[in-house]
């Protein structure tokens, strides 16, 4: 009997302990946070800065979270733009974030390029999980104030014999000149008649003068409803000339969509409307024939009497994208001569506008801008790049 009851109790211990055991084995372990790391950017400024990367845990635990990172170049190399660094970030217990520095490299000349990248990477966790691993660090440097370009390409002379020089922007100051030139900004009615995509800006980042060269810049950005940002400067009701010589170098822009002009409208424009105040395109081109360019006068009474007479330009080789080129007009009564780097491209005369009234007799004022869509060039596809530049070296008026 004794006996019976020892083995009794001997099987309720084991049974206990088993129990125990398989309800052991039935407890899931906890689970582990999920470390993440987010992109950052930091703007380039003159002196040293510090990116900050945010690194995150899914929730918090009880014991600390620690991860191991490097930083690795990409466009943006150690040491020229930012230190190289490594180490071990640790999330302590109860928290649920940490943060890793980057020092980044300040730029005393403030150059304008394209925004410079490299990666942060996490390896080796403990204490929890990898989710995001890697993270893009951007150094923007896209709105730097000092833009760099080869002045290579045709120039042309300051003076020519019969004629005076009357006015000039050599765009040598820092800042555009306020009392010669407006911005137009907006997208216009129906993309300035012509179904254009981009909205024009005032903003450094779309127009600014640096090295001698007034800067037109075409991004891709979200800006007032529209896709695309540029601008448009005008030296209406300030400069207006009739006559005399006009030279203008430029480097102008590429691809499919862009579509860079340098053109005057008749001072009148308020007044008599368009087309009857006239227009000179001295250089219109679109971007997907970077090698070629336009030159076309529009006239007539009203829209619906509308009017051209133009001509185009190719090069024999090389494109106007590669180096600068003069775009030139030679204007007298009754006639109108367009030259590209003093090689004749169009030339209309009175009398070649038959009955439609001639209006190119009278004063104009100059506009450059550079247009992103629209009915003629078409929109930008996948082979189209941003940014997009058009940069003026001189306009010159000799009469």
């Amino acid at each position: 009997m004794l006996y019976r009851f020892a083995y009794l109790i001997l099987i309720t211990i084991f049974s206990c302990i088993s129990l125990s055991c398989s309800k052991k084995e039935d407890t899931p372990p906890p689970v582990k946070p999920v470390i993440k790391i987010e992109n950052a950017s930091q703007v380039r400024t003159t002196a040293a800065t510090v990116m900050h990367f945010t690194i995150s845990l899914d929730k918090t635990t009880t014991v600390p979270v620690s991860v191991d990172y490097t930083l690795k170049d990409g466009s943006a190399t150690a040491p020229k733009d930012y230190t190289a660094a490594s180490g071990t970030i640790t999330i302590p217990a109860g928290q649920s974030n940490a943060e890793i520095t980057v020092q980044i490299a300040g730029d005393p000349t403030d150059t304008r390029q394209d925004n410079l990248e490299f990666t942060v990477q996490l390896s080796n966790p403990k204490n929890g999980t990898l989710g995001v691993a890697s993270a893009t660090g951007t150094i923007i440097t896209e709105n730097g104030t000092n833009f760099i370009t080869d002045n290579t390409g045709y120039t042309t002379p300051l003076n020519y014999p019969g004629y005076t020089l009357v006015w000039n922007d050599e765009f040598n100051e820092a800042a555009l000149d306020g009392n010669t030139w407006n911005y137009e900004t907006g997208n216009g009615s129906g993309g300035w008649g012509n179904n254009e995509l981009e909205y024009y800006t005032n903003s450094t980042k779309n127009v600014f003068v640096s090295n001698g060269d007034l800067i037109i810049e075409a991004r891709k950005e979200a800006v007032g409803g529209f896709n695309y940002s540029s601008a448009r400067i005008t030296t209406q009701n300030k400069k207006s000339f009739t006559y005399g010589r006009i030279d203008i170098r430029a480097k102008l822009p590429k691809g499919k969509g862009i579509w860079p002009a340098l053109w005057m409208l008749g001072s009148n424009i308020t007044t008599a409307g368009w087309p009857a105040c006239g227009e000179i395109d001295i250089m219109e081109l679109l971007g997907h024939e970077p090698s070629k360019v336009y030159a076309t006068l529009h006239y007539g009474a009203s829209s619906a009497t509308h009017g051209s007479k133009g001509n185009s330009l190719t090069l024999q080789s090389g494109s106007f994208y590669d180096q600068f080129h003069v775009f030139s007009m030679e204007w007298k009564q009754d006639q109108v001569k367009i030259y590209v780097d003093d090689n004749l491209e169009l030339t209309v005369n009175k009398a070649d506008l038959g009955s439609s009234p001639y209006p190119f007799n009278a004063p104009f004022f100059f506009i450059f801008n550079v247009a992103v869509g629209g009915n003629w060039p078409g929109n930008p596809d996948a082979t189209t790049t941003f940014p997009q530049r058009m940069m003026v070296d001189y306009v010159r008026v000799f009469q």
